[in-house]
């Protein structure tokens, strides 16, 4: 027997991976200045989302040097778009079944 809320993937649970996610899957790639910004958190709380989601290959990274300063761009993997597709079809689902 199914249950209602199979399909969802606890790794995007929280609200600032959902928002990362979210806004990689339409940009993309997104660096992490314009990642704080998008989802107005600290330096320290995306970092730490940021290294989960990439422990997990739902997000991929690259670094670089643009003139002289080191900068850090993050896209999503096809295993974490295929991922968060679930996801938010898990969702719709969710809200669909209420």
């Amino acid at each position: 027997m199914k249950t209602i809320i199979e399909g969802l993937n606890k790794k995007f649970e929280n609200r600032v991976r959902l928002g990362i996610m979210s806004a990689l899957m339409v940009n993309e790639r997104l660096d992490f200045n314009a990642l704080k910004d998008l989802l107005g958190v600290t330096d320290g709380n995306l970092a730490s989302h940021l290294k989960a989601l990439e422990k997990n290959q739902l997000i991929e990274v690259t670094k670089q040097f643009v003139g002289r300063k080191p900068n850090t761009t993050y896209g999503v993997t096809d295993f974490g778009s295929e991922s968060f597709k679930k996801h938010l079809s898990a969702l719709e689902k969710l809200l669909g079944g209420l």
